[in-house]
């Protein structure tokens, strides 16, 4: 197999504190105001008992940690760019609560040279080693337009 920019084994970790900023902040940005985040007294009211995070600023982690597996891996050269294909097999699997840290977790689990890409396992743990959430991502690495093109 010819080098490539990654390899299997290849991981990243991103530590968190989920504040009320964030999530009030992604409330906002994505319009997604729903009682079970923002409504604490609702909330009481549930076997929760209290506010949770959006699942999907689990993904916004996510995403963070393949940004930082773009830069740990080897220099980008001038004639591919690495873009995101996508989350596959997103679970949420256990509330993320205002207050909790949460560590996020990028391995590469396999690579496909001659497609020019990557399949990793994601894996989101709180500060008591529960599993939140998983997803499986694809990176991809794109050919440049010629100079001048």
């Amino acid at each position: 197999m010819s080098e490539f920019y990654v390899k299997p084994g290849d991981s990243v970790s991103f530590r968190k504190t989920v504040g009320e900023s964030d999530v009030y902040l992604f409330a906002g940005i994505t319009g997604d105001l729903a009682p079970n985040h923002v409504d604490e007294e609702y909330m009481k009211q549930s076997s929760y008992g209290r506010r949770i995070a959006h699942g999907v600023l689990m993904v916004g982690f996510m995403s963070t940690t393949s940004t930082m597996m773009i830069h740990h891996s080897k220099p980008v050269r001038d004639d591919e760019t690495p873009v995101s294909l996508g989350y596959d097999r997103i679970r949420f699997l256990a509330p993320v609560f205002i207050g909790d840290t949460v560590t996020t977790t990028y391995t590469i689990k396999e690579i496909d040279v001659e497609r020019r890409r990557s399949r990793s396992e994601i894996r989101v743990e709180n500060q008591d080693g529960v599993l939140v959430a998983v997803a499986e991502h694809i990176l991809k690495w794109v050919a440049n337009a010629p100079p001048g093109g």
